[in-house]
């Protein structure tokens, strides 16, 4: 049980970190419900248990590949981002629901967090080093510590992710439509903010190579 626990708060600290994931659940959980918010974060969870068993399993050749195709793979995330942003943006007042919805596109609500999540590729070089740095690597011999450690880290994801989506449904109780237009705009502000970061770390990595 070492190894879960291990990965129960490695998994939390990955997660709680603010993020555009963060924000994307705190917005989704506002303008839809909790539903859309906690599936939300259980799409990033998901791929950090890629990430985390890949990292686990030694997959080294997997993990190069990654990292070596790390640009395209953030480019895409990039105008995955800008999407996002601009339509968190856009949408109209009346387009937002402040009382509850039925639970519709959680199965997108999942997947566009999983994209986003896994279009990191470097987040697979945090599950090496700190594997390596708490000495996991080598004691993770066969694949009963290693399955505890990623159901570890899936679970500790999503506590983080049961957490702020609770706390967002709270907190959402004294808001009314006009403010959440206004934290429409601030999360998609913050989400394009995001997407300026990969954009000048891409061009930075493109000037200065190596």
């Amino acid at each position: 049980m070492e190894f879960l626990f291990k990965g129960i708060v490695l998994g939390f600290s990955v997660a709680a970190p603010v993020g555009p994931i963060g924000v994307l659940c705190i917005n989704r959980t506002i303008n839809k419900n909790f539903a859309a918010g906690f599936v939300s974060g259980l799409g990033a969870a998901t791929a950090d248990l890629i990430y985390g068993l890949i990292a686990g399993l030694g997959l080294t050749a997997v993990s190069a590949f990654l990292i070596h195709q790390s640009t395209w793979i953030q480019l895409f995330g990039l105008l995955f981002l800008v999407y996002i942003g601009c339509k968190t943006i856009t949408r109209e007042k009346k387009e937002i629901q402040f009382s509850p919805v039925k639970n519709k596109g959680l199965l997108m609500d999942y997947v566009t967090t999983l994209v986003l999540t896994i279009t990191n590729p470097l987040t697979i070089l945090f599950f090496i080093a700190v594997f390596a740095g708490l000495g996991l690597s080598d004691s993770l011999n066969g694949y009963l510590p290693i399955a505890q450690l990623v159901t570890g880290v899936f679970a500790g994801s999503c506590i983080w992710w049961l957490f702020l989506s609770g706390l967002t449904v709270k907190v959402k109780k004294n808001m009314n439509q006009h403010l959440l237009k206004k934290i429409d705009l601030v999360s998609g502000v913050i989400i394009l903010i995001f997407a300026a970061m990969i954009l000048f770390n891409l061009m930075r990595g493109i000037i200065q190579p190596g």
